[in-house]
């Protein structure tokens, strides 16, 4: 799987992903203590539904196109049609932007990308934001470097394209693995692609015994998981996620599992807390 940003900008896992992501940093800044925020695979922050990237799949048609009729319907999901429908028409915000739109003056954020194309764009959405810092370089190995950050609070976002499949997660892992000793209290969020639920497995036993004091993942399938070929739902895995964050994104998930569920099937969506409190694993 080649999960490249410019090609499914505004289909459904990246509907999931920046509900996600705006929950996440409102909980955070639910304190007035400045925050960080850092994205390991940030890509070119800024996309164009109407380039060729993004017509080639019309994936953004059956994502953030079916939402617009439930505004109204869910504060958290208003607030992210918002902030899409500030990027103007055919445009839509990658994660480093949807960021940075809610970021508060004395927060900060740092943002990875390899790709010397994205990179290059990416500077040039942020070149007039003094807390917004693009690096040039692989997120994995950054996140050495930049925990903990000088803020000591916040949330890191990793999100790579999967191009090496199931040996994607191993890269996680061993990233989380420094991560957390580095920095113990940060927020991770984990995006992941899932075809066939099975395989995510070995990830999640992962999960259960991390170095992370509790982990929520949150899952919204499009069809059933059953079939390797194509994309049938996308996840989120939470270490050490904001008090209540499952409450918050409960309602707007059974909305998108409703409206964003392929043609003949029924939408699923999931909050599992594969850690609690106790450092019981479920």
């Amino acid at each position: 799987m080649n999960y490249r940003h410019a090609y499914h900008a505004g289909n459904f896992a990246d509907v999931l992903k920046h509900c996600v992501l705006i929950a996440l940093i409102e909980a955070l800044q639910a304190k007035p203590k400045p925050l960080c925020y850092i994205d390991t695979h940030a890509g070119a922050g800024r996309y164009d539904l109407s380039g060729e990237a993004a017509r080639k799949t019309s994936e953004a048609a059956a994502g953030i196109g079916r939402l617009r009729a439930l505004r109204g319907r869910q504060p958290l999901l208003d607030r992210y049609l918002d902030l899409v429908a500030a990027e103007g028409a055919n445009h839509y915000p990658g994660s480093p932007r949807i960021a940075a739109r809610l970021l508060r003056a004395d927060d900060a954020a740092q943002v990875c990308e390899l790709l010397p194309e994205e990179a290059a764009k990416l500077r040039a959405l942020f070149r007039d934001d003094r807390r917004i810092h693009v690096h040039e370089r692989d997120g994995y190995a950054a996140l050495k470097a930049l925990l903990p950050p000088a803020q000591k609070r916040g949330l890191v976002l990793i999100d790579p394209p999967f191009e090496e499949q199931i040996g994607e997660y191993a890269r996680i892992q061993a990233s989380l693995d420094t991560a957390l000793t580095r920095w113990p209290n940060g927020v991770y969020a984990v995006w992941y692609p899932i075809k066939q639920g099975r395989d995510l497995q070995p990830f999640r036993r992962w999960l259960r015994r991390c170095a992370a004091k509790t982990v929520l993942d949150v899952e919204l399938l499009i069809r059933p998981d059953h079939v390797p070929e194509r994309l049938n739902g996308a996840g989120m895995a939470l270490l050490n996620p904001p008090w209540r964050l499952d409450a918050t994104l409960e309602p707007v998930l059974r909305l998108l599992a409703k409206q964003l569920a392929a043609e003949g099937e029924d939408g699923t969506a999931r909050l599992n807390w594969l850690k609690t409190e106790d450092g019981t694993s479920v």
